[in-house]
């Protein structure tokens, strides 16, 4: 099975093309530009990359989020748009999820927090199930740092895009992953994608959208002026 996969939760992301759960190419999107500006010239390099045609593809695999705003909307409306045009299905992918299945075989259990602005996170724990995959082991929740780091037991191992900005201040009983995996990736969205793919996953492309952890400023803004 052919997949497409694309992550654009933060300021840049990155693409990857899937075949049967195994990535064959992931390209970075340019940190100088806006996802908006380098997400189609990359999909487009990287389909000449593999050398697939568009029509080759059974599914897109999207990370919905949490995520940036803007990015976010790039990223969905870019896999709506494509799957739209040749045919394809979509899978919608939480980033906190795309997380966790990049960790090492040897991390039995996981917990992984995004920054969610205003001190506070959005946050998933995680258990490595015998099928090997690390599954969700209850909700997502939006808290406060502390409160998050706070609820972990000693010896928690943690990881997330969140942990380059807590750099000494996180407490010492929590053991970090290493950097490298504290970032959503296109190659575990695109490999996450095909499992759930294969367990009949399909979202709908008219009512797919960006899943966010609070409501943008600018919508709070608006409802604050009407409610005065």
């Amino acid at each position: 099975m052919r997949l497409l996969a694309i992550e654009t939760t933060g300021l840049a992301g990155s693409v990857a093309a899937v075949d049967d759960g195994n990535p064959l190419a992931e390209f970075d999107l340019p940190q100088d530009q806006g996802s908006s500006r380098s997400l189609a010239p990359a999909l487009q390099r990287l389909l000449a990359k593999v050398g697939w045609q568009p029509k080759d593809l059974q599914a897109v695999g999207v990370v919905v989020g949490p995520g940036s705003f803007t990015g976010l909307r790039v990223g969905v409306t870019a896999a709506k748009t494509f799957a739209y045009a040749v045919g394809a299905d979509v899978v919608a992918l939480d980033t906190l999820e795309v997380i966790a299945a990049a960790a090492p075989t040897e991390t039995p259990r996981l917990s992984v927090a995004v920054d969610a602005q205003r001190g506070q996170v959005v946050a998933a724990d995680f258990a490595r199930a015998p099928d090997g995959w690390l599954h969700p082991a209850g909700p997502a929740r939006l808290l406060d740092v502390e409160a998050w780091w706070a609820g972990l037991p000693p010896g928690s191992v943690v990881a997330g895009p969140v942990l380059r900005q807590l750099a000494g201040r996180l407490p010492s009983h929590l053991v970090l992953l290493d950097p490298e995996y504290w970032l959503p990736r296109a190659a575990a969205a695109g490999r996450l994608a095909t499992r759930l793919y294969a367990a009949g996953q399909r979202d709908d492309l008219w009512n797919l959208v960006p899943r966010y952890s609070r409501r943008s400023a600018a919508e709070e803004k608006w409802d604050a002026k009407r409610r005065e």
